[in-house]
């Protein structure tokens, strides 16, 4: 068995269960970090550029 207690680890799947979309979200922010540092090429970097530029635009539409 590992390092971490039975309590805890009952304390962390409790909190994953009560917040289902943050936790998913903190998923998605992790994986994508991943992908960029180790694993994007230059035309991944360039969709990725393309992608975020987007998703500015649409955010600052919906602040109008």
């Amino acid at each position: 068995m590992g390092k971490t207690s039975e309590a805890q680890l009952r304390a962390v799947k409790a909190y994953q269960q009560r917040n289902k979309e943050k936790t998913r979200i903190d998923g998605y922010h992790r994986t994508a970090r991943l992908f960029i540092r180790t694993h994007a090429m230059e035309e991944d970097l360039d969709e990725l550029e393309e992608l975020i530029a987007e998703r500015r635009e649409a955010l600052n539409c919906g602040d109008k």
